[in-house]
């Protein structure tokens, strides 16, 4: 940077030069100029244009995270540090430290990222939207340039999830070179090694950009040790100004041994301790792709995106409540089999978009539309019994695994959608989603009849949504809208786990709308604000009821059992204490209240039913606050961060004492308090310390209902991490 300003400046002089003596130019020396500044950043969240490519993001809540700038432990994916500013993101980590980033805001479900359409450079990383929608595919946080999120409102567009998008942004090439490279490497407590190196450029009208990534690390807990890998291309081809080709192929690994959930007493005791030796966890997930983009005229934009997710999860384990002991047989000297699970993900996608351009009464206007074709075919295999040794071992004792099914789907949806402007300030979009698609389950299960395994699933809907955003003035203005969504029923759902469970037929994908109003900007060029409200209404919901059959017989029925509405307040604020080009001083808030409860619904309570109605919703924590003070000097920029969350509760039944098994109780409140330094050394060299939970908290997120086991999962003590970025 310092050679291009001297460049500039030293080409001003010249022209000054010669325009002072044009007509007696003559040769003179001149003396060295160097120049010597700062440029004091501190990380900051921004919104998404009106238009966004060829998304409208107009009158919808929109952030952008400018990963790179963030003096945050992105080696282990650290959700708290990492969405720090994103009010209502809740975060949990289940799957080793910096294996998975498991988010969700607005009180929906963080499992894998699934409430939400997640994408990596506008390619759609979840596994199966259809049959299992969680995002097992986790690019290394060091590759991601940015994070894109639009909330739920933006569901025309983006499909099923409730939640909305989370796109991530991996770094692009160095076009300014034919080869340059970057390599992050970190070191940290618990045995954590991570090594992140990437080369790019371009040349003429190529341009590439590759990495490869690997981390190891032994866990916070006993028994908890995790090998993850990841590698990319990217390969870009401008053939003119306004034709561009690119194909890009990633891959995320890895393989976690999971040390297994705890009883109350035996968090209480010894967070640290591990339950299970023999259990592991590993996906192994490509996803290939081909974008292609077209500027058709400065008025028009063709956007075609054709991809895969191909790949696995498979794990191997002991499944047995927290209080239950993998031990020894006496009798035979052996531990018990372990049960093995393999899923086979083969989800192809092809989506075409087209933005448009157009003017009424010389106010310009944009018209967004596309339509996406999804094939799916999942290949679940389950309850294998698997050997009795202790390593990571998936080959079965048995010729048959106990559940051998495929889920096969096909889905075409076709969007439009149009932004109008009414005026200079305000806008106004709206437009409809028409889901046409079926899901067809067959295949084995051991404990059913053959006749009774087949299963089709329509998914059948005409979604309709509207936005509007109005401008105050430059730097405020009000938003909001009303979007429907829907979430398909998925294999966990239609799956009966037992000979005594049935599934509805007429079962229904959950159905109901994303609604929100606010209002964002800035006043004094001091303080930058967003604060708003929300509703969710989700129908439908599924779950499990106690009936009876013709001969007063009791059996499980899986059907939809009532509907829930979440209304919640969230805010981000932030205030510039200070600020010039050496030292700038600020502090913020991401705070959000969310009263998630059960309008009209029944579930299974043992051998009776028990009616839901206004219980709060499990899993969701009213108070979520993350609030920081961000420090920056010359070189140096640092932070220091205080996390709270609430209490929460682990199932529908609102359940406050914990069971002897850990699996029902409630979440306790938590805080927790880091610290993250950056000290960029010049423009190639850059260094990073951090203290995550300070006052070593011992505290847990969630009681999981199923993977990776039901009971107390202990979240990571005091740790700390040291990084050295060189980029050349």
């Amino acid at each position: 940077m310092k050679f291009y300003i001297l460049q500039t400046i030293v080409f001003l002089l010249f022209i000054n030069i010669v325009v002072a003596q044009k007509d007696t130019l003559t040769t003179k020396q001149l003396h060295q100029i160097t120049i010597s500044s700062y440029k004091t950043t501190t990380p900051e969240v921004k919104e998404l244009s009106s238009v966004h490519q060829t998304y409208i993001t107009s009158g919808k809540k929109s952030e952008v995270i400018t990963v790179q700038d963030l003096p945050a432990n992105v080696a282990e994916k650290t959700g708290r540090q990492i969405f720090a500013k994103i009010p209502g993101a809740f975060i949990y980590d289940m799957d080793g430290a910096g294996n998975q980033i498991n988010i969700a805001t607005r009180g929906l479900d963080p499992h894998r990222s699934w409430e939400y359409n997640v994408r990596q450079n506008g390619v759609m990383t979840n596994s199966d939207i259809y049959a299992y929608p969680a995002s097992h595919y986790n690019a290394p946080m060091e590759a991601i340039q940015k994070i894109e999120i639009i909330r739920g409102t933006a569901s025309l567009q983006f499909g099923s999830q409730f939640g909305g998008m989370i796109n991530y942004i991996t770094k692009q090439a160095d076009t300014s070179k034919i080869l340059g490279f970057e390599s992050l490497n970190s070191i940290g407590s618990f045995g954590l090694l991570s090594s992140f190196n990437a080369i790019g450029g371009k040349k003429g009208k190529f341009s590439y950009y590759a990495y490869a990534h690997k981390r190891v690390s032994n866990g916070y807990r006993e028994n908890a040790r995790s090998d993850a890998q990841g590698q990319f291309i990217s390969l870009n081809y401008a053939f003119t100004p306004t034709i561009n080709l690119k194909a890009e192929l990633g891959r995320s690994q890895y393989i976690y041994q999971i040390p297994g959930a705890l009883t109350d007493v035996q968090f209480y005791q010894n967070p640290r301790q591990a339950t299970r030796k023999r259990n592991y966890f590993s996906p192994d997930i490509y996803l290939p792709s081909l974008t292609f983009d077209w500027k058709i005229n400065k008025n028009t934009t063709l956007n075609w995106i054709t991809s895969a997710l191909l790949g696995n999860r498979s794990s191997v384990q002991f499944i047995a409540f927290a209080d239950v002991k993998d031990t020894i047989d006496a009798k035979t000297l052996q531990h018990k089999p372990r049960q093995i699970d393999i899923d086979n993900f083969n989800s192809y996608t092809s989506e075409l978009r087209l933005q448009h351009d157009y003017s009424i009464a010389k106010l310009h206007n944009t018209l967004s539309t596309g339509i996406r074709y999804i094939n799916n075919n999942l290949h679940r295999r389950q309850q294998g019994k698997g050997t009795t040794a202790t390593d990571y071992d998936l080959s079965i004792t048995t010729p048959n695994f106990g559940r051998d099914i495929y889920l096969k789907t096909q889905n075409i949806a076709f969007f439009i959608e149009n932004l109008f402007k009414i005026t200079s300030k305000l806008e106004i979009s709206t437009g409809v989603r028409l889901e046409n698609g079926i899901s067809k389950m067959s295949g084995f299960i051991a404990y059913l009849p053959n006749e009774k395994v087949p299963q089709d699933i329509k998914h059948n809907f005409a979604l309709f949504g509207i936005s509007t955003q109005y401008r105050l003035n430059e730097y405020n203005k009000l938003y909001g809208g009303i979007a429907q969504a829907y979430r398909p029923a998925i294999f966990s759902d239609i799956i009966p786990a037992t000979t005594l469970e049935q599934t509805d037929p007429n079962l229904k994908d959950a159905f109901g709308y994303n609604a929100e109003i606010g209002i964002k900007g800035k006043i004094l060029e001091k303080l930058t604000y967003d604060v708003n409200f929300f509703q969710i209404l989700y129908k439908n919901r599924i779950g499990s009821l106690i009936l009876n059959d013709a001969n007063n017989q009791p059996y499980v029925w899986k059907t939809n059992i009532g509907n829930s509405k979440t209304n919640g307040l969230e805010l981000y604020a932030e205030y510039k204490i200070t600020e010039t080009n050496n030292y700038k001083v600020s502090i913020f808030t991401a705070s959000s209240y969310f009263n998630g409860f059960y309008l009209n619904a029944k579930i299974k309570n043992g051998n009776e039913n028990t009616d839901l109605t206004n219980k709060r919703l499990e899993t969701v924590p009213k108070w979520i606050s993350r609030n920081g003070l961000q420090i920056a000097y010359k070189k140096l920029s640092s932070i220091i961060q205080y996390n709270y969350v609430s209490e929460s509760f682990s199932d529908a039944f609102n359940t406050t004492t914990p069971s002897a098994n850990g699996a029902k109780g409630i979440v306790p409140k938590y805080s927790v308090l880091d610290f993250n330094m950056t000290y960029k050394i010049n423009s190639n060299y850059m260094f990073k310390f951090g203290i995550n939970n300070i006052t070593n908290k011992q505290y847990f997120t969630k009681r999981p209902a199923g993977y990776p086991g039901q009971g107390v999962w202990a979240s990571d003590g005091r740790s700390l991490i040291a990084t050295v970025s060189i980029k050349l």
